[in-house]
């Protein structure tokens, strides 16, 4: 769990080797100090090799709480080890607890491991974002309209 101001130096520091999109320190302090449960970070001892930041929000149609996952990344040397995977399970459990009803995301086009994740938790491919991030990569806005259709934990 993100638990105080000394771990968003990893976050950010994890974030910006991984992402394509360059977040000024204000967006990870915005998310990170706002929704803090759904900010959770995967430890090797005092090293940060994973991080997933989301948040929630009122729906304005509905007045239900939505999710959104902002940023995912995990460092290289520790993929195909299933924390991705944890990290997502548990972001979703998370919302599961605090009423949130859906989940809403954005992921490059040819980030393939990335949309094949998210895919085999039930999210789909809603809509193409024509040069979406600041490289001129188009982006898939994945969306699981409902968590009662998602997998519970069971790691």
């Amino acid at each position: 769990d993100y638990t105080d101001a000394n771990q968003l130096p990893m976050v950010k520091k994890l974030m910006e080797v991984y992402l394509s999109e360059p977040y000024p320190v204000y967006t990870y302090t915005y998310f990170l100090n706002m929704w803090p449960k759904l900010c959770l970070l995967a430890m090797d001892g005092p090293k940060c090799i994973g991080a997933i930041v989301s948040k929630s929000s009122v729906q304005k149609k509905n007045g239900q709480l939505k999710g959104y996952i902002a940023m995912l990344a995990v460092e290289e040397e520790y993929r195909r080890l299933g924390i991705g995977r944890k990290l997502v399970q548990l972001t979703i459990d998370r919302m599961r607890e605090e009423k949130i009803v859906d989940c809403g995301l954005e992921t490059e086009t040819t980030n393939v491991a990335a949309l094949r994740l998210y895919e085999s938790f039930g999210f789909v491919r809603d809509k193409r974002l024509n040069s979406y991030y600041l490289n001129g990569n188009d982006a898939f806005r994945p969306v699981s309209y409902t968590h009662l259709t998602l997998p519970t934990s069971d790691l």
